[in-house]
């Protein structure tokens, strides 16, 4: 059986879950059928958080990029894409590993919204007290 042509991987933020695509190309990040500048609005801080993975390791212009994500918000989303881009890469080429581990690429943020307790008014906001 011939090789895929293709790097798959998965990455996971918050409650969004990234499917990854890594294809040899140009270095174009297409977000659910849409590029990524386009789905995440322009929002440097949402570009930075996609393609740091990729120019750290310098290979930016190596890979075109597909991604299908969903759940979650934008932040989440461009977090999973992100953690999925750096497994991805290790998939690729294990000298990589290293490199993304130090910049704690490769380890599922595990942070969650934290639930709503009974009797108070958010997670941990009680209502206010008085005294009279």
């Amino acid at each position: 059986m011939a090789e895929a042509s293709y790097i798959w991987s998965v990455g996971r933020r918050k409650s969004a879950v990234a499917r990854i695509r890594l294809y040899p190309g140009s270095g174009k990040i297409t977000v659910n059928g849409r590029p990524a500048t386009e789905y995440f609005g322009g929002r440097a801080i949402h570009q930075a958080t996609l393609n740091e993975p990729l120019l750290l390791t310098g290979t930016r212009e190596r890979f075109d990029v597909t991604v299908r994500v969903v759940g979650g918000g934008v932040s989440g989303q461009a977090g999973a894409i992100r953690h999925g881009i750096a497994r991805a890469l290790t998939r690729f080429d294990e000298e990589l590993r290293p490199t993304l581990k130090r910049a704690r690429l490769l380890t599922r943020d595990a942070r969650v919204k934290e639930r709503k307790k009974v009797g108070l008014k958010r997670a941990r906001k009680a209502p206010q007290y008085t005294k009279r």
